[in-house]
């Protein structure tokens, strides 16, 4: 069965499936003009069921990007990354020199979720392509609520309970952001669709409150080798024009740094989120 078979209409959307479990192609709609309350209804309906929505041909401006992103909710403006334009603060500028910064000369991503490090981490993300290398550049987006359902019984009976570090601080420490280190309930219920999921950022150094450093670590070892099967994951290759939006609540995401020195950049607009993360009891 391919992917047209499995295409269908969201009252006036397409709608394309990509992996049989999450990511979907949106056409019959325009991003550079206001939606109105069904289509924003039916986008949001689509973000909870695919978790990753994607838009081609959409070449839109970074205000054009704000205000599609301002329509699902108040926007976040990150401490730490690049504005390209001051009168817009919600446009944050991701670039991949960010991830020498970050990770030093050997690049490679890290599985993780936007803001995970706040009390009320964003709930979602639409990404723009702004300057994309020939080939190469592409983004994985994982399930989370998959890979905790995937899990053996008795590794989701001893993290039910557990909680996990997010530990942004060296970063906020070098723009003078006073923030205090946080954790989370490792195992997340989606505020929406009541879906249990791993709420984990592999990017943070993680550590699992009350355990020792040892079983921390082993245990990470092991849910980061969970979220790297290929069967929980869809990979997305940019083309000029394409925003993705997706459910920080639900996914983590790699950005695949591939591309040599190519100056890749991506433009990212986050929308806030009340939610505190947190677990109810199933049954």
């Amino acid at each position: 069965m391919t992917a047209d078979n499995l295409a269908y209409l969201n009252d006036t959307l397409q709608v394309t499936p990509l992996e049989p479990t999450l990511g979907a192609e949106i056409s019959g709609i325009r991003l550079d003009r206001p939606l109105s309350p069904a289509q924003r209804d039916q986008v949001r309906q689509l973000l909870l069921k695919h978790k990753v929505i994607f838009f081609r041909d959409q070449h839109i401006t970074s205000e054009q990007q704000v205000a599609f992103a301002r329509q699902f909710g108040e926007l976040y403006v990150h401490p730490t990354t690049e504005q390209k334009d001051r009168t817009r603060p919600e446009a944050h500028l991701i670039q991949a020199e960010d991830a020498k910064v970050a990770y030093g000369d050997a690049r490679k991503g890290r599985w993780h979720t936007d803001t995970s490090w706040l009390l009320k981490p964003t709930f979602g993300a639409v990404l723009r392509a702004v300057d994309l290398p020939p080939v190469g550049g592409d983004t994985v987006w994982a399930d989370s609520g998959l890979v905790y359902r995937g899990l053996p019984q008795a590794v989701r009976e001893r993290i039910d309970n557990a909680f996990v570090t997010h530990n942004f601080k060296s970063s906020l420490d070098r723009v003078g952001y006073d923030y205090p280190i946080l954790a989370h309930p490792l195992v997340r219920t989606h505020p929406e669709t009541g879906e249990n999921a791993l709420f984990i950022n592999f990017s943070m150094s993680p550590q699992i409150v009350g355990w020792s450093l040892e079983e921390s670590r082993e245990l990470v070892a092991l849910l980061l080798k969970e979220y790297n099967n290929a069967e929980y994951q869809i990979r997305f290759k940019w083309s000029e024009g394409t925003v993705a939006f997706w459910d920080n609540r639900a996914l983590l995401h790699y950005p695949v740094y591939n591309y040599g020195d190519f100056p890749r950049v991506m433009e990212r607009v986050l929308i806030a989120d009340d939610d505190i993360p947190h677990r109810l009891r199933e049954g």
